[in-house]
């Protein structure tokens, strides 16, 4: 047998667990929080913008399961852009990832102890969440096929809480809220089409684990479709049910819409059931950071655009473990001392970005390694545009002052690294 190298992970994942961390990264906030605000802003028509989204996150997740399937590493877009554009693109994939990743796990974390306090107050939310951070980088840190398991449960915990509100809900929906469908217009649409956006970005964690998943040019792909196509059919059903039940008006005024409709149903312990539902889904976000902010510092590490010690694979474990415990300890942080709100607002600007050098590596690959072409990423790299145009000109200048701030630490850690070597 291969002896496995010093600085290689272990291929472990499976279809399941790669599918697993997908599910676990995008069903989170979105589902359970970013529903209201899109009502919000188009009414019942947010479902088109719904369906808009989706489709626009399946061509982004198209171009990263082509990309993964060949460039088979750690990173993800870090790695195509560094490959198949410039280093420049490469960094600013890496670095807008690890700073949009690293605010919102501190949101997630403080979500979490808040959900999980009102179903057992055992000690403040707080230190709910500063358990659940310690407890998840534990958890990463012995070894991926554990996470993996780990992530599975909490997923399938989720989906379940999920499957049950809609089964529930569904005699309840009455037609009447449908109407009007759609009172703010197309810009109402489109405006929610971008905040939904973002509650499908969670599938490109697979890609930035490729190096850990088995027959990756097979698997990926699968699991990228299989992620989406799941995430855009629970999402449309939650939807519909959610408005049928208590209509748009109340979902917009509500930071936690589907614990209004379960409140408003009869069904045995629905509440009970949405509330562990939402806890799991803020874990299994957590969790799913975890994993692809430490695999991004490996892939960094080895390029000395962070700190090369972040390289460094435990001998027993297979992981980047001072990559996790450094996670570990900026999320610990971010969650007892507040997320600074200038980085929660150019973590939309960094996204769209991080996706915008995805599409345009993808559009850069060689003619044979292209499973679905030009006009897939072209369509992803059009649907981005269109998308940042939405954004406030705050937020956009927020992400740039991020970007700029992260290059003048590369140049500081180049310069200190390579003349040591």
């Amino acid at each position: 047998m291969k002896k496995i190298g010093e600085k290689e992970l272990l291929r472990v994942l499976t279809l399941k667990d790669a599918v697993g961390v997908g599910l676990g990264a995008i069903i989170g906030a979105g589902i359970f929080v970013v529903t209201g605000v899109a009502a919000g802003v188009s009414g019942p028509a947010f479902i088109v913008g719904l369906v808009i989204a989706g489709v626009i996150a399946a061509f982004n997740g198209l171009s990263s399961a082509q990309l993964a399937a060949i460039y088979p590493h750690s990173g993800g877009t870090y790695e195509y852009g560094y490959r198949l554009i410039n280093p420049a693109f490469g960094f600013s994939a890496g670095w807008m990832f690890l700073i949009s990743k690293l605010s919102a796990a501190g949101v997630v974390a403080i979500g979490f102890g808040s959900y999980f306090h009102q179903l057992i107050p055992i000690a403040s939310p707080i230190m709910i969440s500063v358990a659940a951070v310690i407890f998840l980088t534990a958890a990463n840190y012995f070894g991926i096929k554990k996470a993996g398991i780990l992530n599975l449960i909490i997923v399938s915990a989720t989906l379940l809480s999920l499957v049950y509100l809609i089964f529930s809900g569904f005699t309840a929906v009455k037609a009447e809220n449908f109407k009007p469908f759609v009172p703010f217009g197309i810009s109402g649409i489109a405006e929610a089409a971008a905040l939904l956006f973002f509650a499908f970005t969670g599938y490109a964690r697979i890609a930035t684990l490729a190096e850990e998943v088995r027959e990756p040019k097979k698997t990926i792909p699968k699991a990228i479709i299989i992620t989406i196509i799941t995430a855009i059919i629970l999402y449309i059903a939650v939807s519909v049910v959610a408005i049928g039940v208590i209509g748009t008006e109340k979902m917009a005024d509500s930071k936690s819409p589907l614990q209004l409709v379960a409140e408003a149903l009869k069904t045995p312990a629905i509440n009970t059931v949405i509330t562990i539902g939402a806890s799991t889904a803020m874990l299994g976000v957590l969790l799913s950071q975890i994993l692809g902010i430490s695999r991004m510092m490996l892939a960094m590490g080895r390029r000395h655009d962070l700190p090369p010690f972040f390289q460094t694979i435990h001998p027993n474990h297979r992981v980047p473990h001072l990559g996790i415990i450094t996670t570990g300890i900026i999320i610990l942080l971010l969650t007892i001392f507040g997320t600074f709100g200038f980085i929660v607002r150019a973590a939309t600007f960094t996204i769209l970005l991080y996706y915008g050098i995805t599409n345009i590596s993808a559009l850069r690959q060689p003619k044979n390694e292209q499973i679905y072409g030009k006009i897939v990423p072209a369509l992803g790299v059009i649907g981005c545009l269109v998308m940042s145009v939405s954004l406030p000109v705050n937020v956009m200048i927020s992400g740039i002052g991020v970007l700029l701030a992260g290059f003048f630490l590369r140049f500081l850690i180049h310069k200190t690294y390579d003349r040591k070597e």
